[in-house]
Protein backbone atom coordinates (compact mmCIF):
# COMPACT_ATOMS: atom_id res chain seq x y z
CA UNK A 1 0.00 0.00 0.00
CA UNK A 2 1.39 3.30 -1.13
CA UNK A 3 1.79 6.34 1.62
CA UNK A 4 -0.63 8.14 -0.29
CA UNK A 5 -3.47 5.22 0.18
CA UNK A 6 -2.50 4.95 3.69
CA UNK A 7 -2.98 8.55 4.43
CA UNK A 8 -6.02 8.87 2.78
CA UNK A 9 -7.51 5.40 4.38
CA UNK A 10 -6.74 7.30 7.73
CA UNK A 11 -8.56 9.98 6.77
CA UNK A 12 -11.40 8.54 5.91
CA UNK A 13 -11.18 6.50 9.30
CA UNK A 14 -10.85 9.67 11.12
CA UNK A 15 -13.88 11.39 8.93
CA UNK A 16 -16.04 8.25 9.88
CA UNK A 17 -14.90 8.61 13.28
CA UNK A 18 -15.92 11.91 14.05
CA UNK A 19 -19.75 11.67 12.86
CA UNK A 20 -19.93 9.09 15.10
CA UNK A 21 -18.87 10.99 17.97
CA UNK A 22 -22.00 11.99 20.27
CA UNK A 23 -19.96 13.27 23.08
CA UNK A 24 -22.69 15.19 24.62
CA UNK A 25 -23.50 12.32 27.09
CA UNK A 26 -20.16 11.92 27.98
CA UNK A 27 -17.91 13.54 30.73
CA UNK A 28 -14.43 14.08 31.28
CA UNK A 29 -13.24 11.37 34.38
CA UNK A 30 -16.58 9.37 33.68
CA UNK A 31 -15.80 5.44 33.86
CA UNK A 32 -17.35 4.14 30.90
CA UNK A 33 -17.41 0.31 29.38
CA UNK A 34 -16.59 -0.34 25.99
CA UNK A 35 -15.57 -3.16 23.41
CA UNK A 36 -12.52 -2.53 20.65
CA UNK A 37 -14.00 -2.00 17.35
CA UNK A 38 -10.79 -1.40 15.33
CA UNK A 39 -7.09 -1.06 15.61
CA UNK A 40 -5.19 1.01 13.07
CA UNK A 41 -1.96 2.46 13.21
CA UNK A 42 -1.33 3.77 16.86
CA UNK A 43 -4.68 4.12 17.86
CA UNK A 44 -8.14 1.66 18.72
CA UNK A 45 -11.39 2.38 17.89
CA UNK A 46 -13.87 2.23 20.92
CA UNK A 47 -17.45 1.67 21.01
CA UNK A 48 -18.60 3.14 24.42
CA UNK A 49 -22.47 2.61 23.68
CA UNK A 50 -24.99 3.53 21.60
CA UNK A 51 -23.37 5.26 18.06
CA UNK A 52 -20.68 6.90 20.55
CA UNK A 53 -17.06 6.11 19.79
CA UNK A 54 -13.87 6.65 21.51
CA UNK A 55 -10.52 6.60 20.12
CA UNK A 56 -7.42 5.16 22.57
CA UNK A 57 -4.13 4.85 22.66
CA UNK A 58 -2.90 1.26 21.16
CA UNK A 59 -0.27 1.07 23.52
CA UNK A 60 -2.80 0.34 26.04
CA UNK A 61 -4.56 -2.27 24.84
CA UNK A 62 -1.84 -4.85 25.66
CA UNK A 63 -3.02 -8.45 25.30
CA UNK A 64 -6.60 -7.46 24.14
CA UNK A 65 -7.96 -8.05 20.41
CA UNK A 66 -11.05 -6.49 18.83
CA UNK A 67 -14.00 -8.01 19.98
CA UNK A 68 -12.26 -7.48 23.93
CA UNK A 69 -14.53 -5.89 26.47
CA UNK A 70 -12.80 -3.21 28.82
CA UNK A 71 -13.13 -0.61 30.81
CA UNK A 72 -11.86 2.79 30.70
CA UNK A 73 -11.64 6.54 31.53
CA UNK A 74 -12.77 9.62 29.34
CA UNK A 75 -9.81 12.04 28.73
CA UNK A 76 -11.57 14.27 26.33
CA UNK A 77 -14.72 15.03 24.53
CA UNK A 78 -13.75 17.67 21.93
CA UNK A 79 -12.53 17.84 19.19
CA UNK A 80 -12.81 14.04 19.70
CA UNK A 81 -13.60 11.61 22.42
CA UNK A 82 -10.69 10.34 23.42
CA UNK A 83 -10.47 7.26 26.28
CA UNK A 84 -7.39 5.70 28.45
CA UNK A 85 -7.73 1.87 29.79
CA UNK A 86 -4.19 2.63 31.97
CA UNK A 87 -6.35 5.01 33.83
CA UNK A 88 -8.92 2.76 34.18
CA UNK A 89 -6.94 0.21 35.74
CA UNK A 90 -5.51 2.69 38.11
CA UNK A 91 -8.73 3.43 39.22
CA UNK A 92 -10.45 0.35 40.53
CA UNK A 93 -6.89 -0.17 42.02
CA UNK A 94 -7.03 2.76 43.89
CA UNK A 95 -10.11 2.01 45.26
CA UNK A 96 -9.87 -1.72 45.75
CA UNK A 97 -6.20 -0.24 47.93
CA UNK A 98 -8.60 1.64 50.01
CA UNK A 99 -11.02 -0.83 50.17
CA UNK A 100 -8.23 -3.00 51.35
CA UNK A 101 -7.28 -0.21 54.24
CA UNK A 102 -10.73 -0.02 55.14
CA UNK A 103 -10.83 -4.24 55.58
CA UNK A 104 -7.75 -4.53 56.62
CA UNK A 105 -6.98 -6.97 54.08
CA UNK A 106 -3.26 -7.36 52.84
CA UNK A 107 -2.18 -6.03 49.44
CA UNK A 108 1.09 -7.32 47.31
CA UNK A 109 3.82 -5.21 47.26
CA UNK A 110 7.53 -5.38 46.43
CA UNK A 111 10.31 -3.75 48.08
CA UNK A 112 11.98 -1.42 45.49
CA UNK A 113 14.49 0.50 48.04
CA UNK A 114 15.09 1.37 51.34
CA UNK A 115 16.31 4.60 53.07
CA UNK A 116 16.80 5.87 56.86
CA UNK A 117 13.82 4.73 58.35
CA UNK A 118 12.65 1.59 56.14
CA UNK A 119 11.99 0.68 52.46
CA UNK A 120 10.40 1.86 49.95
CA UNK A 121 7.54 -0.76 48.88
CA UNK A 122 5.58 -0.32 45.38
CA UNK A 123 1.60 -1.29 45.57
CA UNK A 124 -0.11 -0.95 42.34
CA UNK A 125 2.63 0.94 40.69
CA UNK A 126 1.70 3.33 43.98
CA UNK A 127 4.73 3.96 46.57
CA UNK A 128 4.38 3.06 50.33
CA UNK A 129 6.49 2.54 52.90
CA UNK A 130 7.59 0.28 55.41
CA UNK A 131 9.84 0.94 58.55
CA UNK A 132 12.67 -1.76 59.91
CA UNK A 133 10.54 -2.56 62.68
CA UNK A 134 7.26 -3.80 60.35
CA UNK A 135 9.29 -5.81 57.96
CA UNK A 136 9.52 -8.74 60.10
CA UNK A 137 8.15 -10.00 63.80
CA UNK A 138 11.83 -8.31 65.68
CA UNK A 139 14.11 -5.79 63.97
CA UNK A 140 15.98 -7.32 60.68
CA UNK A 141 19.00 -9.08 61.06
CA UNK A 142 20.13 -8.23 57.44
CA UNK A 143 18.39 -5.31 55.80
CA UNK A 144 19.74 -5.35 52.72
CA UNK A 145 18.11 -9.30 52.15
CA UNK A 146 14.32 -8.19 51.97
CA UNK A 147 15.16 -5.80 48.38
CA UNK A 148 13.97 -7.01 45.71
CA UNK A 149 11.26 -9.37 46.91
CA UNK A 150 7.71 -9.42 47.20
CA UNK A 151 5.50 -9.74 50.09
CA UNK A 152 2.18 -9.20 51.32
CA UNK A 153 1.88 -6.27 52.98
CA UNK A 154 -1.15 -4.61 55.59
CA UNK A 155 -2.14 -0.79 55.28
CA UNK A 156 -1.74 0.98 58.45
CA UNK A 157 -1.83 4.43 57.00
CA UNK A 158 -2.95 6.22 53.83
CA UNK A 159 -3.90 9.57 52.74
CA UNK A 160 -6.93 9.91 51.00
CA UNK A 161 -5.50 10.89 47.78
CA UNK A 162 -2.72 7.97 48.23
CA UNK A 163 -0.03 10.78 48.35
CA UNK A 164 1.01 8.84 51.51
CA UNK A 165 0.79 5.10 52.22
CA UNK A 166 2.09 3.24 55.51
CA UNK A 167 2.64 -0.87 54.96
CA UNK A 168 3.41 -3.25 57.88
CA UNK A 169 4.71 -6.68 56.83
CA UNK A 170 4.44 -7.82 60.50
CA UNK A 171 1.22 -7.50 60.85
CA UNK A 172 0.40 -9.85 58.26
CA UNK A 173 2.65 -12.45 59.90
CA UNK A 174 1.11 -11.64 63.42
CA UNK A 175 -2.08 -12.29 61.92
CA UNK A 176 -0.83 -15.49 59.88
CA UNK A 177 0.58 -16.44 62.97
CA UNK A 178 -2.62 -16.06 64.91
CA UNK A 179 -4.50 -17.68 62.65
CA UNK A 180 -2.20 -21.05 62.67
CA UNK A 181 -2.42 -21.27 65.89
CA UNK A 182 -6.08 -21.07 65.60
CA UNK A 183 -6.11 -23.60 63.67
CA UNK A 184 -3.33 -25.86 64.96
CA UNK A 185 -5.22 -25.72 68.75
CA UNK A 186 -8.23 -27.22 67.30
CA UNK A 187 -6.72 -30.48 66.66
CA UNK A 188 -4.36 -29.90 70.27
CA UNK A 189 -6.41 -32.09 72.14
CA UNK A 190 -4.94 -34.80 75.10
CA UNK A 191 -4.80 -38.31 73.36
CA UNK A 192 -4.19 -37.09 69.99
CA UNK A 193 -1.01 -37.96 67.40
CA UNK A 194 0.42 -35.04 65.55
CA UNK A 195 3.11 -34.58 63.36
CA UNK A 196 5.64 -31.74 64.63
CA UNK A 197 9.37 -30.24 63.87
CA UNK A 198 11.93 -30.11 66.44
CA UNK A 199 12.79 -26.31 67.12
CA UNK A 200 14.83 -25.65 69.92
CA UNK A 201 16.13 -28.45 72.32
CA UNK A 202 17.52 -27.97 75.81
CA UNK A 203 18.56 -30.35 78.75
CA UNK A 204 15.44 -30.61 80.35
CA UNK A 205 13.48 -31.44 77.42
CA UNK A 206 12.59 -31.26 73.62
CA UNK A 207 10.78 -28.07 72.20
CA UNK A 208 8.55 -28.99 69.18
CA UNK A 209 6.17 -26.66 66.33
CA UNK A 210 3.14 -27.72 65.72
CA UNK A 211 2.31 -25.46 63.06
CA UNK A 212 1.49 -22.69 64.69
CA UNK A 213 1.70 -22.89 68.47
CA UNK A 214 4.83 -24.99 70.35
CA UNK A 215 4.69 -28.15 72.81
CA UNK A 216 7.15 -29.48 75.13
CA UNK A 217 8.55 -33.50 75.52
CA UNK A 218 10.07 -33.56 78.90
CA UNK A 219 13.16 -35.45 79.06
CA UNK A 220 11.59 -38.39 80.82
CA UNK A 221 8.95 -38.63 77.87
CA UNK A 222 11.46 -39.13 75.37
CA UNK A 223 12.11 -42.80 75.53
CA UNK A 224 11.84 -45.46 77.83
CA UNK A 225 15.07 -45.58 78.70
CA UNK A 226 16.30 -43.17 81.19
CA UNK A 227 18.00 -41.41 81.70
CA UNK A 228 18.81 -39.78 78.27
CA UNK A 229 20.15 -36.59 76.58
CA UNK A 230 17.75 -35.22 74.52
CA UNK A 231 20.42 -34.57 71.96
CA UNK A 232 20.97 -37.93 71.81
CA UNK A 233 17.21 -38.72 70.53
CA UNK A 234 15.93 -35.90 67.84
CA UNK A 235 17.52 -33.62 66.26
CA UNK A 236 17.09 -29.40 65.34
CA UNK A 237 14.70 -29.40 62.57
CA UNK A 238 13.71 -33.03 62.27
CA UNK A 239 9.91 -34.41 61.92
CA UNK A 240 8.45 -36.54 64.63
CA UNK A 241 4.82 -37.68 65.76
CA UNK A 242 3.97 -36.94 69.40
CA UNK A 243 0.97 -38.31 71.25
CA UNK A 244 -0.42 -34.87 73.13
CA UNK A 245 -0.99 -36.08 77.10
CA UNK A 246 -1.85 -32.30 78.56
CA UNK A 247 -3.26 -29.51 76.44
CA UNK A 248 -4.13 -26.13 78.25
CA UNK A 249 -5.04 -23.41 75.71
CA UNK A 250 -5.71 -20.61 78.65
CA UNK A 251 -2.35 -21.37 80.02
CA UNK A 252 -0.91 -21.88 76.56
CA UNK A 253 0.83 -25.51 77.90
CA UNK A 254 1.05 -28.13 75.94
CA UNK A 255 2.74 -31.44 77.00
CA UNK A 256 3.82 -34.16 74.38
CA UNK A 257 5.26 -37.77 74.84
CA UNK A 258 7.50 -39.49 71.97
CA UNK A 259 7.64 -42.41 74.29
CA UNK A 260 3.87 -42.75 74.43
CA UNK A 261 4.39 -43.99 70.60
CA UNK A 262 6.96 -46.52 71.15
CA UNK A 263 6.24 -50.22 72.10
CA UNK A 264 6.89 -50.08 76.15
CA UNK A 265 9.86 -52.19 76.92
CA UNK A 266 8.48 -52.73 80.28
CA UNK A 267 5.61 -55.42 79.15
CA UNK A 268 8.69 -57.62 77.75
CA UNK A 269 10.05 -57.41 81.26
CA UNK A 270 6.94 -59.09 82.75
CA UNK A 271 7.26 -61.71 80.80
CA UNK A 272 10.87 -62.29 80.96
CA UNK A 273 11.59 -61.36 84.80
CA UNK A 274 10.80 -63.09 87.86
CA UNK A 275 12.12 -63.02 91.69
CA UNK A 276 14.81 -65.80 91.80
CA UNK A 277 15.10 -65.77 87.50
CA UNK A 278 19.02 -64.95 85.89
CA UNK A 279 19.49 -62.05 84.23
CA UNK A 280 22.29 -61.13 81.32
CA UNK A 281 23.28 -57.29 81.15
CA UNK A 282 25.73 -54.71 80.05
CA UNK A 283 27.13 -52.24 82.88
CA UNK A 284 25.61 -49.30 82.08
CA UNK A 285 26.89 -46.68 84.71
CA UNK A 286 27.64 -46.33 88.46
CA UNK A 287 26.51 -44.07 91.42
CA UNK A 288 27.66 -43.80 94.77
CA UNK A 289 24.85 -46.52 95.48
CA UNK A 290 25.39 -49.19 93.04
CA UNK A 291 25.46 -49.70 89.41
CA UNK A 292 22.96 -49.90 86.76
CA UNK A 293 22.61 -52.15 84.38
CA UNK A 294 21.02 -52.40 80.82
CA UNK A 295 19.03 -55.26 80.21
CA UNK A 296 18.53 -56.54 76.27
CA UNK A 297 15.16 -54.85 76.34
CA UNK A 298 16.24 -51.38 76.71
CA UNK A 299 15.55 -50.72 80.77
CA UNK A 300 18.15 -50.64 83.22
CA UNK A 301 18.37 -52.25 86.09
CA UNK A 302 20.07 -51.33 89.42
CA UNK A 303 22.47 -53.76 91.22
CA UNK A 304 22.93 -52.07 94.74
CA UNK A 305 26.17 -52.18 96.23
CA UNK A 306 24.40 -54.37 99.05
CA UNK A 307 23.84 -57.09 96.23
CA UNK A 308 27.78 -57.47 95.15
CA UNK A 309 29.16 -60.54 96.52
CA UNK A 310 30.83 -61.04 99.89
CA UNK A 311 34.22 -59.04 99.04
CA UNK A 312 33.35 -56.95 95.81
CA UNK A 313 33.30 -53.44 95.77
CA UNK A 314 32.19 -50.66 93.02
CA UNK A 315 35.48 -50.47 92.22
CA UNK A 316 36.34 -54.27 91.17
CA UNK A 317 37.18 -53.88 87.44
CA UNK A 318 34.54 -56.82 86.18
CA UNK A 319 31.83 -53.68 86.75
CA UNK A 320 33.79 -51.58 84.23
CA UNK A 321 31.28 -49.63 82.26
CA UNK A 322 30.31 -52.38 78.91
CA UNK A 323 31.36 -55.47 80.93
CA UNK A 324 28.88 -57.80 80.59
CA UNK A 325 27.70 -59.22 83.96
CA UNK A 326 25.11 -62.01 84.75
CA UNK A 327 23.77 -62.59 88.32
CA UNK A 328 19.82 -62.55 89.57
CA UNK A 329 16.75 -60.65 89.70
CA UNK A 330 15.60 -59.90 93.42
CA UNK A 331 11.87 -57.68 92.31
CA UNK A 332 10.04 -56.81 89.50
CA UNK A 333 8.29 -53.54 90.35
CA UNK A 334 5.94 -52.69 87.09
CA UNK A 335 3.85 -50.46 88.95
CA UNK A 336 7.10 -47.97 90.11
CA UNK A 337 8.99 -49.21 86.64
CA UNK A 338 11.55 -50.61 88.86
CA UNK A 339 13.98 -53.69 88.44
CA UNK A 340 16.32 -54.76 91.03
CA UNK A 341 19.34 -57.12 90.62
CA UNK A 342 21.64 -59.59 92.22
CA UNK A 343 24.67 -60.89 91.94
CA UNK A 344 23.98 -62.82 94.89
CA UNK A 345 21.51 -66.23 94.42
CA UNK A 346 18.27 -64.57 95.72
CA UNK A 347 14.98 -65.89 97.83
CA UNK A 348 12.17 -67.15 95.59
CA UNK A 349 10.00 -66.79 98.45
CA UNK A 350 10.24 -64.85 101.31
CA UNK A 351 12.55 -66.56 104.17
CA UNK A 352 11.14 -64.57 107.07
CA UNK A 353 8.02 -66.23 107.24
CA UNK A 354 9.27 -69.42 109.12
CA UNK A 355 12.33 -67.88 110.40
CA UNK A 356 11.93 -68.34 114.05
CA UNK A 357 11.13 -72.10 113.43
CA UNK A 358 13.80 -72.61 111.14
CA UNK A 359 16.39 -70.58 113.51
CA UNK A 360 15.56 -71.18 116.85
CA UNK A 361 17.05 -69.11 119.79
CA UNK A 362 20.30 -70.83 121.22
CA UNK A 363 20.88 -72.97 117.42
CA UNK A 364 24.57 -72.90 116.38
CA UNK A 365 24.58 -71.86 112.58
CA UNK A 366 26.90 -70.74 110.16
CA UNK A 367 26.81 -67.34 107.89
CA UNK A 368 28.86 -65.62 105.54
CA UNK A 369 30.53 -62.39 106.59
CA UNK A 370 29.04 -59.43 104.57
CA UNK A 371 30.23 -56.30 105.67
CA UNK A 372 31.49 -54.84 109.44
CA UNK A 373 29.87 -51.71 111.00
CA UNK A 374 31.26 -49.90 113.84
CA UNK A 375 28.12 -51.69 115.47
CA UNK A 376 28.29 -55.26 114.50
CA UNK A 377 28.88 -57.59 111.78
CA UNK A 378 26.60 -58.53 109.21
CA UNK A 379 26.42 -62.01 108.48
CA UNK A 380 24.18 -63.90 105.64
CA UNK A 381 22.25 -67.27 106.94
CA UNK A 382 20.80 -67.72 103.16
CA UNK A 383 19.50 -66.05 100.57
CA UNK A 384 17.45 -62.87 101.59
CA UNK A 385 17.88 -63.49 105.43
CA UNK A 386 20.72 -61.36 106.83
CA UNK A 387 21.71 -61.70 110.79
CA UNK A 388 23.48 -59.30 112.96
CA UNK A 389 26.57 -60.20 115.56
CA UNK A 390 26.27 -57.18 117.55
CA UNK A 391 30.21 -55.41 118.62
CA UNK A 392 29.30 -56.46 121.84
CA UNK A 393 28.83 -60.30 120.79
CA UNK A 394 31.59 -60.80 118.63
CA UNK A 395 34.63 -61.58 121.25
CA UNK A 396 36.85 -59.22 119.94
CA UNK A 397 39.09 -57.94 122.51
CA UNK A 398 38.54 -54.27 123.76
CA UNK A 399 40.54 -51.72 120.96
CA UNK A 400 41.02 -54.46 118.03
CA UNK A 401 38.79 -53.72 115.06
CA UNK A 402 36.27 -55.50 113.89
CA UNK A 403 37.48 -55.12 110.07
CA UNK A 404 40.67 -56.66 111.05
CA UNK A 405 39.12 -59.78 112.75
CA UNK A 406 35.82 -60.27 110.41
CA UNK A 407 36.38 -60.28 106.91
CA UNK A 408 33.65 -60.40 103.82
CA UNK A 409 33.49 -63.95 102.18
CA UNK A 410 34.70 -65.40 105.77
CA UNK A 411 32.43 -68.40 107.53
CA UNK A 412 31.70 -67.79 111.22
CA UNK A 413 29.85 -69.82 113.82
CA UNK A 414 27.30 -68.27 116.04
CA UNK A 415 24.15 -68.75 118.27
CA UNK A 416 21.20 -67.18 117.64
CA UNK A 417 20.50 -64.82 120.32
CA UNK A 418 17.09 -63.54 119.06
CA UNK A 419 14.48 -63.95 115.68
CA UNK A 420 11.72 -61.32 114.87
CA UNK A 421 10.44 -61.98 111.91
CA UNK A 422 8.12 -59.10 111.50
CA UNK A 423 11.19 -56.75 111.85
CA UNK A 424 13.31 -58.55 110.10
CA UNK A 425 16.05 -59.08 112.54
CA UNK A 426 17.92 -61.47 113.54
CA UNK A 427 20.62 -61.56 116.44
CA UNK A 428 23.68 -63.90 116.96
CA UNK A 429 26.27 -64.10 119.15
CA UNK A 430 30.08 -65.69 118.62
CA UNK A 431 30.45 -65.59 122.48
CA UNK A 432 27.96 -67.44 122.95
CA UNK A 433 29.32 -70.05 120.25
CA UNK A 434 32.27 -70.37 122.18
CA UNK A 435 30.99 -70.78 125.70
CA UNK A 436 28.74 -73.49 124.11
CA UNK A 437 31.44 -75.16 122.26
CA UNK A 438 33.81 -75.10 125.29
CA UNK A 439 30.66 -76.74 127.43
CA UNK A 440 30.50 -79.19 125.07
CA UNK A 441 33.71 -80.17 124.95
CA UNK A 442 34.02 -80.33 128.41
CA UNK A 443 31.02 -82.78 128.95
CA UNK A 444 32.39 -84.82 126.00
CA UNK A 445 35.60 -85.29 128.16
CA UNK A 446 33.37 -85.79 131.22
CA UNK A 447 31.33 -88.39 129.62
CA UNK A 448 34.22 -89.73 128.45
CA UNK A 449 36.28 -90.21 131.73
CA UNK A 450 33.33 -91.55 133.41
CA UNK A 451 33.09 -94.23 131.10
CA UNK A 452 36.61 -95.45 131.18
CA UNK A 453 37.67 -97.62 134.19
CA UNK A 454 40.09 -96.68 137.42
CA UNK A 455 43.13 -98.88 136.70
CA UNK A 456 43.55 -101.84 139.01
CA UNK A 457 46.61 -101.85 141.56
CA UNK A 458 48.52 -104.89 142.85
CA UNK A 459 49.73 -105.44 146.37
CA UNK A 460 53.24 -104.95 144.94
CA UNK A 461 52.53 -101.67 143.87
CA UNK A 462 50.58 -100.83 147.03
CA UNK A 463 54.03 -101.21 148.70
CA UNK A 464 55.86 -99.63 145.95
CA UNK A 465 53.55 -96.45 146.33
CA UNK A 466 54.06 -96.81 150.29
CA UNK A 467 57.83 -96.44 150.35
CA UNK A 468 57.76 -93.86 147.97
CA UNK A 469 55.39 -91.48 150.26
CA UNK A 470 57.51 -92.88 153.05
CA UNK A 471 61.07 -91.61 151.22
CA UNK A 472 59.48 -88.16 151.11
CA UNK A 473 58.83 -87.96 154.94
CA UNK A 474 62.69 -88.50 155.46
Amino acid sequence: MTQHNHQEQKARFMEALAESFSSEELQVGQLVSGQIVAVSGDVALIAVGGKTEALMDRAELGELRPGDNLEAIVVATAPEVKVSHRLAIERREREALRGAFANRIPVQGKVTGRNKGGYDVSIAGIRAFCPYSQIELGYPKNVDAYLGKTFMFLITEMAEDLSTMVVSRAAVLQEEREEAKRKAWEKIVAGAELEGTVKTIRDFGVFVDLGGVDGMIHVTELSHKQPVKPSQVVKVGEKIRVKVIEADREKERIALSLKALQPDPWEQVARSYQAGSQFTGRVARKTDFGVFVELPEGVDGLLHVTQLPAGVTLDDPSLSEGNEIKGFVREVDLERRRISLSLRPVATSDPWVDARERYPEGTLVEGTVDRVAPFGVFVELEPGLEALIPASESDVAKGKSLAETFLPGNKVAAVVLSVDPAQRRLSLSIKKAKEKKATKEFRQWAEEKKAKPEPQVTAFGMALLKALKEREVR
